[in-house]
């Protein structure tokens, strides 16, 4: 079946669809989908190739769809990595890139780096805000 014809029966009703305002934006809960966007292009259901990046215990968890994999083979026709934390935001974000810039999805690019980059900073221990200095006439001169 192709994608557009999948999208077709998809996008009025699913199990993932979330519409809480009537006239606001319409998500999706799917995975693959890297914005949560219910759209044709982002959507981890309509399209053969999505990358889907989520939390995992110990870093990101990278999964995409194996090339050369048949559509009836679903848990056979993924593959996963893990990137750990310790090794840096850098690199994390250089792997998404490279993955998705391959010829693999290059539209998704910005938006795997955005999501790589909020799981990211998530995991971080946020910096203790810094003394407030007393300025002008509420400073006591001694």
């Amino acid at each position: 079946m192709s994608s557009d014809l999948q999208w077709l029966l998809l996008r009025k009703s699913n199990s993932f669809f979330v519409k809480r305002v009537p006239e606001g934006p319409v998500f999706s809960r799917e995975s693959g989908n890297l914005t949560n966007l219910h759209s044709f292009k982002y959507s981890g259901l309509a399209n053969q190739k999505t990358i889907d990046i989520s939390e995992s215990g110990n870093g990101i968890k990278i999964t995409t769809r194996k090339q050369g994999a048949s559509p009836i083979a679903v848990r056979k026709g993924l593959a996963s990595s893990t990137i750990r934390n310790r090794s840096g935001g850098r690199r994390a974000a250089g792997i998404v890139s490279k993955l998705a810039k391959r010829g693999y999805r290059p539209d998704l690019r910005t938006a795997a780096l955005a999501r790589a980059s909020a799981i990211l900073a998530s995991h971080q221990e946020k910096k203790p805000a810094p003394p407030k200095k007393v300025r002008g006439s509420k400073v006591v001169k001694a």
